[in-house]
């Protein structure tokens, strides 16, 4: 067994490719040894932004001889399909074998030179491999049939044990030779083998491992700022993306004017972050620091102080680009940015963007009138923790009265979209709405505007921060209403994977809006309310709320209020999962299945013969347990309502033990399947149990 290293070396590999191109090269390579029968012990695979590698190790020198049986045509199948597959395995008819109908045959592979296969699978990988973005170069590039890769292939090391498996591809040769660090040792290194290959690399200051690269540059980075008692703010995805920049990266700690703090954090830490790949600080106070880490791929004999005084100055004239920005759109009101949103197209079935405020400002007064957001009504009984806000029901109006806090959202709507035409939000996108939340305290709005402004957007997934002020959820919660209603009322609805208008996330934050702040609401009818169905199903099952449940209740009909409907989902996930509940279930199928074979029950009359004791106590119980899950569910208290239904089980189970329900007698079994419907009847109340499993 010996091991094979293979290096292509190329110019520069984006850095957000890297770790994808890496796991294909590893996943592509060995799919084609497969092919021809052999099985790496193991594949370790690297990525630097100027090569690709990996080693396979455990290889045979020689591949075993195998047999693969093919399945072929029909035997009745036309002679063209039989000499079709002939030609594909190289067989001859009297080589194949009949059975039942369809020919087999047998293909004897020989053993191989493992450097052969090498050398065919490398070029096959390399030809087949799935870049985001490549490109042709040189003169092969005037035909479509050159070889296309992310950026100029430049050099190809592949290496058996210690001998060269010899290949060429688009007038790359492979060879011994490589390249080190681009500034500390730019010429060619001798590559012995798999052995060699990562420590004689790193002798010339080149990292091949990207997670090596990326614990050097966290430690690192922690390290310096440590020294100066500042902290870095987490940050993975800036990690991974620095280690695809560097081959030997080395953390250097820089500073900027502190008067540059003036300006809202969150621009200073886009500034640092996308523009420059800087690591963002924090002070002891947790505070953001007038202090960035950046990575150089260098390490300088100044110890980095010009690099660090290069990328200061840079990062100088970003910031006052900043402050300019931050100046200037503080110089016009949001009213006045927000006339400019006329000039923006929302949709052209939909008009502007200034159309669309219009409306969701209607919305959000609308939502505070009706008593939806800012009642002080008390919770809803039966919504268990983490559903809704304890004893909240609806938002409580605190200090406002119904009319201010419906001025209050309206104007809040009026102003959430002006910051998209401000300089600062052209420059940063992602600061839509934070921005606009600092104009408008910088203004002087009220607080109560300024937050709902800031954060209408919210929540924007799962694990995001959802609304509770009263003015934020009615801006927040109309947003979103609005955008779901328009681009159904004009039919563009989210189909399979595309979802290009964001719909399913806007209809979840409005299920987490709803569902934490205990919103009493009929949120959707129709094609919309399925389509809310769909987006609850997914929200609740990272809950652990089975969906099967989810399509119990919604089977009900007329049911679109999300506290109650989930309120009564939980009531049933709870009751189903105990023996009760399950042994219900079970008897309540039985009752359905009869009814449906005998094509449902006659309408009940006055009994013509005596019924049996089971009977009797199954019409008690019913008689009992239906006004009690009645009146329960009117009062919301689903868990009340499953007590009730859980009365039942034993005279159910009862009832099956010791009665024929096809009874020869008609009225025996008219009375007696009447009586079934009834238990069917009942368990609806509560929800569908023909949509539960089990």
């Amino acid at each position: 067994m010996t091991d094979f290293l293979l290096e292509l070396r190329c110019e520069e590999i984006p850095a957000r490719m890297q770790v994808k191109a890496s796991d294909d090269l590893a996943r592509l390579f060995a799919e084609e040894l497969v092919k021809a029968g052999l099985k790496p012990a193991a594949i370790d695979s690297f990525v630097t932004p100027r090569r690709l590698a990996l080693i396979a190790r455990g290889l045979p020198l020689e591949t075993a001889a195998v047999s693969e049986e093919y399945k072929g045509p029909r035997t009745s199948a036309p002679p063209q399909a039989l000499e079709g597959f002939l030609r594909k395995t190289g067989l001859t008819q009297d080589q194949l074998e009949e059975r039942d109908g369809v020919w087999f045959g047998l293909v004897n592979k020989p053993g191989r030179a493992t450097a052969a296969v090498l050398a065919e699978a490398v070029p096959a990988v390399i030809r087949a491999f799935p870049w985001p973005k490549s490109m042709r170069w040189g003169v092969a590039s005037q035909t479509t049939e050159s070889l296309r890769w992310v950026r100029p292939l430049k050099g190809i090391v592949a290496i058996l044990g210690d001998q060269l498996v010899d290949m060429e591809i688009e007038g790359v040769r492979s060879g011994y030779a490589t390249l080190g660090h681009r500034f500390h040792h730019p010429g060619e290194i001798t590559i012995g083998g798999a052995d060699d290959y990562v420590e004689k690399l790193r002798a010339c200051h080149v990292i091949v491992s990207h997670p090596e690269r990326q614990a050097i540059i966290a430690a690192k980075a922690d390290e310096a700022a440590a020294v100066h008692g500042y902290s870095v703010i987490e940050d993975k995805g800036l990690v991974a993306e620095n280690a695809g920049l560097t081959e030997w990266p080395v953390p250097l700690l820089g500073d900027f004017d502190p008067a540059f703090l003036e300006v809202p954090p969150e621009v200073i830490q886009l500034t640092l972050r996308i523009n420059q790949k800087y690591f963002v600080l924090r002070d002891a106070a947790g505070k953001l620091a007038p202090a960035f880490i950046c990575t150089a791929n260098i390490e300088a004999k100044d110890g980095g102080a010009a690099i660090i005084a290069g990328n200061r100055k840079v990062l100088g004239a970003r910031l006052s680009d900043a402050r300019f920005f931050w100046e200037q759109d503080r110089k016009t009101s949001l009213a006045d940015h927000a006339r400019k949103l006329e000039r923006i197209t929302f949709h052209e079935k939909l008009g502007t963007v200034a159309d669309k405020v219009e409306r969701v400002a209607k919305l959000a007064r609308w939502l505070v009138e009706e008593g939806i957001v800012g009642s002080s009504a008390p919770a809803t009984a039966g919504v268990q923790d983490g559903d809704a806000q304890s004893g909240s029901g609806l938002l409580p109006a605190q200090e406002h009265g119904k009319e201010e806090l419906a001025d209050l959202a309206e104007q809040a709507a009026r102003l959430a979209k002006a910051d998209l035409v401000t300089e600062m939000v052209g420059e940063f996108p992602e600061l839509q709405g934070i921005m606009g939340g600092y104009y408008a305290r910088a203004e002087g709005l009220p607080d109560a505007v300024a937050d709902a402004i800031r954060d209408h957007y919210k929540p924007v997934g799962q694990g995001d921060d959802v609304p509770t002020a009263p003015v934020t959820v009615a801006v927040a919660l109309a947003d979103k209403l609005d955008t779901l209603r328009a681009f159904f009322g004009i039919d563009e609805k989210p189909t399979g994977s595309r979802d290009p208008f964001a719909l399913r996330r806007a209809a979840l934050g409005v299920i987490q809006i709803v569902n934490a702040n205990g919103l009493r609401m009929a949120i959707a009818e129709g094609e919309l309310l399925d389509f809310f169905a769909d987006r609850l199903k997914v929200q609740q099952k990272e809950a652990g709320v089975r969906h099967d449940l989810i399509d119990a209740v919604f089977a009900l009909g007329g049911e679109d209020d999300l506290v109650r409907l989930l309120a009564r989902v939980h009531a049933l996930q709870s009751f189903v999962a105990t023996d009760d509940g399950a042994n219900l279930l079970a008897g309540y199928k039985r009752a359905a299945n009869i009814l449906k074979k005998e094509g449902g029950a006659a309408a009940p009359t006055a009994l013509s013969y005596t019924p049996e004791p089971a009977e009797v106590e199954l019409t008690a119980a019913l008689d009992a347990a239906e006004p009690r899950a009645a009146a329960a569910v009117a009062a919301e208290d689903f868990e009340g309502a499953m007590a009730a239904l859980a009365s039942l089980r034993a005279p159910i189970d009862a009832f099956f033990d010791s009665v024929t329900v096809n009874d020869a007698d008609p009225a025996k079994r008219t009375s007696r399947l009447a009586l079934l419907a009834r238990v069917r009847d009942a368990v609806h109340n509560v929800a569908d149990f023909s949509k539960i499993a089990g």
